[in-house]
């Protein structure tokens, strides 16, 4: 069975397509397939695609390169250190550099998990620099499942010579098309395609949720690369998150099911980098004043449904049975599908003044478009979207579910599309 291919394949390929111009940086949390793409793009390719795993280590000695040279790409091996340094990067893309002269073609380099080795901003910085210099014919892709050290290399050496290629978590039409899973499926288990093998053992999946995802994102991708003075206020502020999404909550009140002590500045923080790292969002307060947004209390929003149901510890028939979570369960997965589908300039916020609320609100520019979420048929309240549009006239005001808009319709939506009509 051919491996699903999702729509960044053609993005890719249409970036290699052309006279290198920038480094190709493929960006997104982890489990979502970065590896895969770049694996699916070598495939494709009819030219030679040198891809490199840094984080598999290999004891034999490097390859000798007259031997690597006039070699397939299925046949394009290069052995790894157990730890890898910028002499070591210096050589293998002088091997790509030799790969890429002899090809009419050309050469793609795919330097995968490059944030293993220490300071490879600088040396590719460099390397990059000299082949732009020479005019070579050498494409390279970039990837790493630590989000925020390869933004800070990026943003700190690489300012102006990258193009990014984004993957986010995996939506409901993917699922459905690559799995087939059901509506109320992708609602519980979210967009985690390795986390399918275990739908059927309620305990494994959940295993494979907390150990396979949670704690590398934050062992490995927030407590290992940034300064976090209290780990374990981030990992509990996690957890409230997790169980409280779809739920308004001032930080004060976060503070109050916190044990360990903090205040309203570093959780704010800790927000942010659970964010950047693809696991949790705090959405602002949309009221049209920067400073009224900032101060707004957050509404948590997991970015994948998994991560909900796996901290709640109910059973898909469970989660199912109990009408409230299942509310916001279902609430949870449109403001998901809403951040991980927009592109570009779209920002997401919710609506909360005077005793009316509107779930959702998608803006691009000065176009805003309102969401209104309804789990349940008997569930017919719009006096929030009435009165949001009065106030700031979205062009479309839309209701999620109820007598609305039917659930698995609006998640084969991309968030894009609610601005083309």
């Amino acid at each position: 069975m051919a491996l699903y291919e999702r729509k960044q394949l053609g993005t890719l390929l249409e970036r290699l397509d052309e006279t290198p111009r920038t480094l190709i940086f493929v960006a997104g949390p982890r489990q979502v397939g970065k590896t895969t793409l770049i694996e699916q793009a070598k495939k494709a390719l009819d030219r030679e695609l040198l891809l490199v795993r840094v984080d598999q280590p290999d004891p034999r000695p490097l390859q000798p390169f007259t031997e690597l040279l006039g070699t397939t790409s299925a046949a394009t091996p290069v052995a790894v250190p157990r730890e890898p340094d910028t002499t070591w990067l210096v050589d293998v893309w002088q091997r790509a550099r030799s790969l890429a002269d002899l090809s009419e073609e050309g050469c793609v380099l795919a330097l995968d998990e490059i944030q293993k080795i220490p300071r490879w901003s600088e040396a590719v910085k460099g390397l990059w620099d000299a082949d732009r210099y020479e005019r070579r014919r050498l494409h390279v892709i970039l990837s790493g499942s630590s989000p925020l050290l390869m933004q800070r290399g990026l943003t700190e050496s690489l300012a102006g010579r990258f193009e990014m290629i984004g993957l986010k978590h995996w939506s409901f039409a993917e699922m459905s098309q690559a799995f087939g899973l059901t509506v109320s499926e992708y609602v519980y288990f979210g967009g985690y395609p390795g986390a399918l093998a275990y739908v059927d053992d309620h305990v494994r999946w959940h295993d494979y949720i907390f150990r396979a995802l949670v704690e590398p994102n934050i062992e490995r991708d927030i407590l290992a690369m940034q300064r976090v003075d209290k780990p374990a206020l981030l990992k509990q502020l996690f957890e409230v998150g997790a169980t409280s999404s779809g739920q308004i909550l001032s930080y004060t009140k976060m503070l109050g099911q916190l044990q360990d002590a903090g205040n309203t500045t570093t959780l704010a923080r800790y927000l942010d980098l659970l964010e950047r790292v693809g696991l949790l969002a705090g959405l602002r307060n949309y009221t049209g004043g920067i400073y009224r947004r900032r101060a707004s209390s957050p509404k948590l929003n997991v970015l994948n449904t998994g991560l909900m149901s796996a901290f709640s510890g109910y059973t898909f028939e469970q989660a199912q049975a109990d009408r409230t979570f299942w509310g916001r369960l279902v609430e949870s997965a449109v403001g998901a599908h809403l951040w991980n589908t927009a592109t570009g300039p779209s920002r997401l916020w919710y609506w909360r003044q005077d005793g009316s609320e509107v779930d959702f609100v998608l803006q691009r520019g000065p176009r805003l478009v309102a969401f209104e979420v309804k789990s349940h048929k008997d569930q017919a309240d719009r006096r929030g979207l009435t009165e949001f549009r009065e106030r700031f006239h979205p062009v479309q005001a839309v209701v999620v579910g109820g007598d609305g808009m039917a659930l698995e319709e609006f998640l084969s939506v991309p968030a894009d599309d609610w601005f083309k009509t």
